[in-house]
């Protein structure tokens, strides 16, 4: 295996695109290492070239323009949290990322990890998709962006093209009123995935009327998904007992969950109504206040 350690995003891409290095095997980004090196230890993926992205600025920085927000893709959990100012702004994104593991493994992970390894119940992926969160992608063509939900599209497999990889998440500007939740149900209080996931972002007029809003349900169907007709049945309403009946019907209808130990067909799709209802009070609280 061929470990590469790269200082620039060009470096980066040139060895993925096979200009600097071995290419001709499976190439593996590796960012917090939490998901890539447990497979690697577990035989579940030998990679021919391992770019480790954690000495390339772009990747590291969190900021703010306009009151706007971009972070990088190799900017830890643990980072996240420390930063007063991104928490302020978007609390419902934290609300996901300070499930993703134990205190120890957020020290080390990273949100375009959780993304990356594409399973259906990473926590910081609905929030993120609820926020109308885009990635910023840098490949051997050239660079894009792509709404988080376009990533995944089944469990372990993405979107991204070969020798592409997540450089930042753009996270837009938020209109005054605005409020976001992320909420999950596990069967133990920490250090499990989810068995249905939650995330609500809304924003209400001066009058308390909502006015815009996101719905992401994780962990019910082979992607996170966006439910339209969720958010449908908060605009235009005070987000009172009518809205919420109508917001759990389009989750429940919206979901396509397996039936397993964890959790029966028929119990994940009444778990999502009520959390997408429980995080949305807590988005209404939020935008209120």
């Amino acid at each position: 295996m061929q470990y590469e350690a790269p200082s620039s995003l060009d470096a980066a891409i040139a060895l993925a695109g096979g200009t600097g290095g071995n290419n001709q095997g499976t190439t593996r980004f590796l960012a917090g290492g939490t998901d890539v090196l447990v497979q690697m230890h577990a035989d579940i993926v030998e990679p021919d070239l391992l770019i480790d992205v954690k000495n390339i600025p772009e990747m590291r920085e969190v900021s703010e323009k306009g009151k706007a927000w971009r972070f990088g893709a190799a900017v830890t959990g643990k980072e996240l949290m420390d930063h007063a100012g991104f928490n302020a702004a978007w609390p419902g994104v934290m609300d996901g990322v300070r499930l993703i593991g134990s205190l120890q493994v957020r020290g080390r992970a990273t949100v375009g990890g959780n993304l990356c390894n594409a399973s259906p119940a990473a926590d910081s992926v609905p929030p993120l998709i609820a926020a109308g969160a885009t990635a910023v992608i840098a490949g051997p063509g050239g660079e894009r962006e792509v709404p988080v939900e376009e990533i995944i599209t089944g469990p372990g497999q993405t979107s991204l093209e070969p020798g592409e990889v997540v450089v930042a998440f753009d996270l837009p500007k938020r209109p005054p009123r605005s409020g976001d939740a992320y909420l999950r149900f596990t069967p133990r209080t920490e250090m499990d995935i989810a068995v249905v996931g939650a995330a609500v972002n809304l924003t209400l007029d001066g009058n308390g009327i909502c006015t815009a809003a996101r719905v992401s349900l994780g962990a019910v169907a082979p992607t996170p998904l966006l439910v339209e007709d969720a958010a449908k049945a908060l605009i235009g309403t005070p987000v009172d007992e009518a809205a919420m009946e109508e917001l759990a019907a389009a989750a429940r209808a919206a979901c396509k969950p397996i039936d397993d130990k964890r959790g029966t067909v028929e119990y994940r799709i009444e778990v999502a109504g009520v959390l997408a209802q429980r995080a949305a009070a807590i988005a209404l609280e939020r935008a209120a206040s």
